[in-house]
């Protein structure tokens, strides 16, 4: 991995943020432990919570491959918990108030622990900016819920596609004003950094091990590739010296 000195010319921060800068799963976690209570369900959110998201992904995919019209994510997610409680067999249990609700969570997610204090380091030094596959306005209503001092908004909406297309890197090239080069990509996500990295960009990784909640087990072994790996924001910014 290259040595801090190598990243001089790192100019901007762009960062993935579900997942990232803030928790989804303890979030819909509490979500659905309320649900629960209320309608006397006994369902478990945290194997729900993960096929929705992988149904979520799916449609990504598909509208990436041209196989499906753009939508946005909140559009996406609201449409795939249809799918997702049709799929487990109840669809009768939640009114189509009540999944516009439960799908607002997905605007109400928590910051981890060191997101907040890491990025305020490293915005002293550097421009610090979302590039998240989330909509524009839930990506609003998260920095804002969370509290993440963020200097620009950017989301794959102003692209019209989602990551790993290339198109959504480009943002950060025609936003921020810096070269592919003088950007890093900083996120938990491998596919992510892979994509970025291809187009130009440096490369920190960010270790989320609880990022699918404490059973499960994601991919955070470092890679020769990564420019900078650190288990926090917090070590991100002793790594570029914020």
């Amino acid at each position: 991995m290259a040595h801090a000195a190598s990243l001089a010319n790192v100019r901007a921060l762009t960062f993935d943020v579900q997942g990232t800068c803030v928790d989804f799963c303890r979030p819909l976690l509490r979500m659905g432990e309320a649900v629960n209570r209320a309608k006397g369900l006994q369902i478990d959110w945290g194997a729900l919570s993960s096929d929705w998201r992988g149904l979520y992904r799916a449609v990504l995919d598909q509208i990436i491959a041209g196989e499906r019209p753009w939508l946005r994510v909140d559009r996406i997610y609201r449409e795939t918990l249809d799918t997702l409680l049709e799929k487990h067999g109840l669809s009768a249990v939640f009114t189509a108030a009540e999944r516009d609700e439960l799908n607002q969570i997905w605007s109400r997610l928590d910051a981890w622990p060191d997101s907040v204090e890491g990025l305020a380091r490293l915005r002293r030094r550097f421009v610090v900016s979302t590039l998240s596959n989330a909509g524009m306005r839930a990506m609003v209503a998260v920095v804002k819920h969370a509290g993440l001092p963020f200097d620009a908004v950017l989301t794959a909406e102003l692209a019209r596609s989602y990551k790993p297309a290339p198109a959504v890197y480009q943002l950060a090239v025609d936003y921020l004003g810096y070269r592919p080069d003088e950007i890093m990509m900083v996120a938990c996500h491998k596919y992510d950094l892979k994509a970025a990295r291809a187009f130009g960009m440096r490369t920190a990784f960010v270790v989320r091990p609880l990022e699918f909640g404490p059973g499960a087990k994601p991919d955070v072994a470092p890679e020769p590739w990564f420019d900078l790996y650190a288990d926090s924001f917090v070590a991100l910014a002793d790594a570029l010296g914020a």
